[in-house]
């Protein structure tokens, strides 16, 4: 098992020089917990310590440290299968809201599962059964159940994509039995789990005949971007993050759009958007059709510090803590509005700023991306 680990993640090649640590978020808030120190643990002490210890489900995955690396060590993967061979070994992360969602997941798993899941397609969206696209909702109706109080509205950003694709012409297949992409069991050490949603959805995605998928989930592009073909091999479609999308097709479109936000905004860079697949620019270029100023935080782009939480486990005081002091820098640059991508960023900080203890006057507004940019369509 750790001789396997070590050689897919270059986890002997640690200089003990400390980087990772120190630019760890959560190892900022919380000194008990050390990248190194986990991974001198994993080179040198025995499986059973290290399966049983509790802070290999602490890490956000958010890959700061691995960018830092002076021995490019894949910590991410070396987290990833630490914690299958954790979850084989019976252990388990704490998991937040009872396990409600993580529950969700696996129900869907199952594979004579019906779901209906396309009520929030009003008639003024359009879709397709024949499109060469296809728009991945992935778990936006059921966020948008779960998290109801938080009014996050996460099926408006479902229906905010539908509509900026209609407007560029697109009118693409929404599956009506499509699942969970599988990304936080995968994270979360449950590999076989995950194997079945991705075997699901990858039949699906093949019988639709569609070779350009969307998605406006940072986490659904990952999975299905890097994920899927790791484990199944190279599959025949691409995949783009709506920002994608907006930017290289738009230049086609001879339009003036509404400037629906001539305010000052600034912009949170998710962790899979950015450091996973390298897309910064294209959100950014979004904001400023929308008419809005752009000012960025002093830790943005791959510097950004992730929104505090990872795959629905181990939200704690120290993740309060991360999403606060975030909130706290973005209202410091002097915006009016914090721009999100990723449906979960803006369910995190929605929740902290919704938090009994928070200042009213401290809090800021919290709209997402593919949100704003609907709203700025004629």
């Amino acid at each position: 098992m750790k001789e396997e680990i070590h050689k897919k993640t270059k986890a002997y090649l640690c200089l003990d020089c400390g980087k990772c640590t120190a630019i760890c978020p959560i190892s900022r808030v919380n000194h008990r917990f050390s990248p190194r120190r986990l991974l001198t643990k994993a080179i040198g002490g025995s499986n059973e310590n290290l399966l049983s210890d509790r802070t290999i489900w602490t890490c956000l995955t958010c890959m700061q440290c691995q960018e830092k690396c002076p021995s490019d060590i894949d910590y991410i993967r070396f987290t990833r299968m630490i914690r299958s061979d954790a979850k084989d070994d019976g252990q388990e992360a704490l998991c937040s809201h009872g396990g409600a969602l993580q529950s969700l997941m696996r129900i869907m798993t199952a594979p004579d599962l019906k779901q209906e899941r396309l009520g929030w397609i009003t008639p003024d969206l359009k879709t397709s059964e024949k499109s060469e696209y296809l728009y991945f909702v992935g778990c936006l109706p059921y966020f948008d159940v779960f998290f109801t109080d938080l009014k996050a509205n996460s099926l408006g950003i479902a229906q905010s994509t539908l509509k900026i694709l209609n407007f560029l012409g697109i009118e693409p297949q929404v599956l009506s039995n499509e699942r969970c992409c599988g990304h936080d069991l995968l994270w979360m050490g449950e590999v076989e789990n995950f194997k079945r949603l991705a075997e699901h959805n990858l039949k699906l995605i093949k019988e639709s005949g569609a070779k350009k998928i969307v998605a406006s989930c940072p986490e659904c592009l990952t999975t299905l971007k890097h994920d899927y073909p790791e484990v199944f091999g190279k599959q025949d479609y691409q995949v783009f993050h709506i920002s994608e999308v907006i930017t290289q097709m738009l230049p086609d479109k001879k339009v003036k759009l509404k400037k629906s936000l001539e305010r000052k905004v600034t912009y949170q860079d998710p962790c899979r958007l950015g450091r996973f697949n390298g897309i910064f620019d294209a959100p950014r270029e979004v904001i400023k059709l929308c008419g809005a100023e752009l000012l960025e935080m002093p830790k943005s782009r791959k510097n950004a510090i992730c929104c505090g939480t990872s795959s629905w486990v181990n939200c704690d005081m120290y993740s309060k803590m991360i999403q606060t002091n975030r909130l706290k820098e973005a209202r410091n640059t002097g915006a009016e509005v914090l721009i999100t991508a990723c449906p979960k960023c803006q369910i995190h900080f929605s929740c902290t700023q919704n938090g009994e203890n928070y200042p009213e006057g401290d809090k800021i507004q919290i709209i997402d991306l593919t949100t704003l940019f609907a709203e700025s369509l004629p």
